[in-house]
Order: structure tokens, then sequence, then C-alpha cells
């Protein structure tokens, strides 16, 4: 299997982190108060929303939370049976959710950023899906705890494991990937608020770029792996 190192891997997924903090930023202040990747936060609004009997923001909810199932449910049946790493499946995988997130930018813009209610649980139902997609297109290249979405447990072990050994070094990867979803949130919130219409470009844009270097990085894998065939 000719897949991208482990080092370059892990700075796709950090580039993956980034795009989220895009679109979470989107969906949480502009799509009903909802997150695309938090499933926690998600279901304790779902809770609140059964409590209050507040059916608008019990959809939302159900639209957040079944969206991200069915997207994990999708990428999962391809990959299945496909080994750790970064192969065609797995390009495949990530191009539908590349696909979303173009949806999602077309919608965003066609709306002038202002989606009604309605049309919000549609990008919203987007959103979901597509980083539901993430989740497993990341667990599947392999690296161990990666995560590029909801990143509670890479906090949780990244503080655990410098309160366990504190001479050893972080968890670079996870350190990037935390601050990824920070800067994506941060420069999402700045275009919402300076060009709102295409706060959702660069998530599209990054995940794309992520694809064609992942497929740069394995044809090259590939050729040096022939070069050093014995002839």
């Amino acid at each position: 299997m000719h897949a991208p190192s482990t080092r370059a891997t892990a700075w796709l997924l950090v580039a993956l982190a980034a795009a989220s903090g895009f679109i979470d930023v989107i969906c949480l202040t502009r799509l009903n108060g909802y997150f695309a990747s938090v499933i926690t936060g998600n279901l304790v609004h779902f809770g609140h929303a059964l409590a209050t009997a507040n059916a608008r923001s019990l959809a939302g909810a159900v639209v957040a939370v079944g969206g991200y199932a069915v997207g994990v449910a999708a990428a999962t049946v391809p990959l299945r049976h496909t080994p750790p790493g970064w192969n065609r499946r797995t390009a495949v995988v990530t191009s539908a959710e590349a696909a979303l997130l173009l949806g999602f930018t077309v919608g965003w813009l066609a709306c002038s950023a202002r989606p009604g209610y309605g049309f919000g649980l549609v990008l919203l139902a987007m959103a979901a899906v597509s980083s539901g997609i993430q989740s497993v297109i990341t667990v599947a290249t392999g690296i161990r705890g990666a995560s590029t979405t909801y990143l509670t447990g890479s906090l949780t072990e990244l503080v655990r494991r410098r309160v366990v050994d504190p001479h050893r070094f972080a968890d670079v990867g996870g350190v990037g990937r935390l601050a990824g979803l920070v800067v994506g949130a941060v420069l999402g919130t700045v275009l919402l608020r300076t060009a709102p219409s295409w706060a959702s470009v660069p998530a599209a844009v990054l995940v794309v770029v992520v694809i064609a270097f992942a497929i740069s990085l394995t044809q090259r894998a590939r050729t040096a792996a022939g070069r050093s065939q014995p002839r």
C-alpha cells in the first residue's frame, strides 16, 4: 500500500480540522445555534428542546444529530473493509464530503448568508452529513486517537499525557488539530462579519486541497516504491 507518511497525513488532518472550524462557527451562529459536528452540545440542545417543547429547536437537533449519523454511516460502508491509510476509496469518500461542502457554499451564496428557518435546516443537514463523513475519514487514516471534528478527546489525551509524563513531547498532531479548529473558527467569524456570503468557501477549498495533496503524496510514494524495487 502506497500511502502518505504519518507526518504528512497529520498535516492533512490539521487542514480538515480548520475546515470544521469554519463550518461549525457558521452553523452555531447562523443556523439555529447547532453545531455540524459537536454532537455532545447538540444533544444538550436536544434535551433542552424536549423539556421546553420548542418544536423549532427540536427540529434543528434532529437534523444536526441525524445528519451527522447519516454521514458516519454513508462513509463507513465503502471504507469498512479498507486497510488504514489513504487510498482510492478514501479519496472518493472525501470527494463526497467536498461535494456537500460545495453544495453548502452554493446555497449559502444563493441566500446571501441569510437563510430562513427552513433553508437553514437544509444547510445544517448538509454540514452535519459532511462532518460525519469527515469523522470517518479521519479514523480511516489510521492515526490513533486522531479527530478533526470532536476534539474533547484530543484535548483530554494531550493533558493526560503531559501529566503522566511531563518530559514527553506533546502530540504535535493533536496540538495542530486543536489549533487548526480554533484558527478556522476565528477566520470564519471574521469572514461572517466582513464578507458573510464567502464564509463557507474556505472550508470547501481546504477539503479539495486535502484531496489534491493526498493524491499527490500517494503518487509520490508509489513512484518512490517503484524506484526502490530491484531490477
